[in-house]
């Protein structure tokens, strides 16, 4: 009998493969498939609960997803595997890895001690450890010789920052969340343009959600006039889709290195008292001047260089800066690269050195239970809390949430006030009339932990007895709310308050 060819081989041994493939898929599967079933639920159990264990800091949280993941066969791991892990962190810093901190070319002499003694007299002595306290978390100096020139509405700060660009000589760096295609994003604009024609260096940083406000964006209108800009992590999520993660909520102008503007306000025309259209609202943004400006720089390049690989430095962006005033001051950039909150750790430290009286100005006040925590011991330590709210919030989902958790603040003494329309989005924290800090960042975990912000600390008596007068005048005008009103809301109002105060993690 002769040989069998090899093709006659491999079709034999390709049947007999597919035999046995058949029987283990079909007959071994049919018999043991509980026990397949049950060895792969133990291993995903086990990977996800041993993440768990490893990563959550809160112990209830670990013992609620564990409790999940094991009691709810598969379900609890994809349910975990989805809201349980804090991507954004590890994302940011994948994004920002091996990007080093941007510092100007000359250094600034940090506040003596007797420059911080001169401003924290006897009667603010708690707030030295203060200073100590945040240099540490910031790794930046307090820095002294700074003017804070509060400007108390849009038409006031606009008509400042348009001036100091229109004064401009050498370079303009301007970071914005949102910048409209509306009467004052184009005067901006048309600015910014005139400035770069007369020889000056202009970079525009605009995040991409935030161009996405108006349409057409402002992107076409810049591109028109030539403007040297960039968007901060384009992405193709709807404009509509507010809560938006690793979003660039930063709002800095520093103009030749040495005067800045920060705060709260956007570039458009909404924060404009005259013609403000549809959507008013208050805000309040900041002139500064003197060595600090150097923080808001340093910021901006760091993002700058992040987004388009340009390094921007020298005497052109960073130049000496002499003194200009007698506040002491640090910026704080946060963001959720970082290996730690320095925001949320900073209003910790303050709260926890006031004496006398904290003030809370924000739009979204949805602290997590570390700050609230700390406003509570505040108030009973003795200490006067104010947190002063929008009657009604342009985002209602975060309202709702927020008026589900007041009474975890009213029932221990802190003092909730709401203010009347327009919409006030006013960021600002006041301890003892000496210790203020504004900027960007709101009372929730988008700002303290979700997107990237910037804000500063100043030490100075007089900065703060002006700001305390404007809360007072916003006091006037205020309705307080008690735990009476909160509780004595109809049931279906508290649930559905209730229910979106779960998702405020994400708000």
């Amino acid at each position: 009998m002769g040989r069998k060819s090899p093709r006659t081989f491999d079709r034999v041994l390709a049947k007999s493969l597919e035999l046995v493939h058949d029987f283990v898929m079909n007959q071994l599967f049919d018999d043991f498939w509980p026990l397949f079933v049950a060895v792969a639920h133990t291993l995903i159990i086990a990977v996800a609960s041993s993440h768990v264990v490893l990563t959550k800091r809160d112990n209830r949280s670990a013992i609620g997803w564990v409790g999940i993941i094991w009691l709810t066969p598969f379900l609890g791991a994809m349910l975990y595997y989805l809201f349980g892990i804090n991507r954004i962190h590890r994302v940011a810093k994948r994004l920002r890895e091996g990007q080093e901190p941007t510092r100007t070319g000359w250094q600034a002499s940090a506040a003596s001690q007797s420059e911080v003694l001169a401003i924290l007299a006897e009667e603010n002595e708690s707030l030295r450890a203060l200073v100590s306290f945040i240099g540490k978390v910031t790794d930046l100096p307090l820095l002294p010789g700074n003017r804070i020139t509060p400007l108390k509405d849009g038409d006031i700060a606009y008509a400042a920052m348009l001036s100091a660009i229109a004064k401009a000589q050498r370079s303009i760096s301007l970071a914005t969340y949102i910048f409209d295609n509306d009467e004052v994003g184009r005067e901006f604009a048309d600015a910014l343009a005139a400035a770069q024609q007369r020889g000056v260096q202009v970079r525009v940083l605009i995040d991409s959600v935030g161009t996405r406000y108006t349409w057409p964006s402002i992107l076409s209108h810049l591109r028109k006039l030539e403007v040297r800009h960039a968007v901060f992590l384009p992405t193709l999520i709807p404009w509509q889709l507010h809560y938006t993660n690793l979003r660039n909520h930063r709002k800095i102008l520093v103009i030749d290195g040495k005067l800045g503007f920060t705060g709260g306000m956007n570039i458009r025309q909404g924060h404009r008292k005259t013609n403000p259209g549809h959507h008013p609202v208050q805000d309040l943004h900041f002139q500064v001047e003197g060595p600090v400006v150097a923080h808001l720089q340093e910021t901006f390049a760091h993002d700058w260089e992040f987004t388009t690989n340009e390094v921007i430095g020298g005497d052109l962006w960073f130049p000496q800066i002499p003194k200009a005033g007698p506040a002491l001051c640090r910026g704080i950039s946060d963001g959720p690269e970082l290996s730690f909150d320095k925001l949320q750790l900073t209003l910790q430290g303050a709260i926890d050195c006031a004496r006398h009286r904290i003030v809370i100005m924000t739009p979204y006040f949805l602290p997590e239970l570390p700050l609230i925590t700390a406003l509570v011991v505040a108030a009973l330590r003795g200490v006067q809390v104010q947190i002063l709210l929008p009657e009604k919030n342009n985002l209602r989902l975060v309202q709702w949430a927020s008026t589900a958790l007041l009474w975890q603040v009213l029932q221990h003494g802190c003092r909730v006030y709401l203010t009347p329309q327009p919409f006030d989005h006013t960021k600002l924290v006041l301890v003892d009339n000496c210790w203020s800090m504004f900027g960007s960042a709101n009372w929730d975990p988008r700002s303290l932990r979700l997107n990237f912000e910037m804000n500063i600390e100043c030490y100075d008596d007089t900065l703060a007895d002006d700001l305390a007068q404007l809360v007072a005048d916003k006091l006037a005008r205020s309705r307080e709310i008690t735990l009476k009103d909160v509780d004595s809301r109809p049931i279906w109002m508290r649930l559905r308050d209730g229910i979106a105060r779960l998702a405020q993690p994400y708000l």
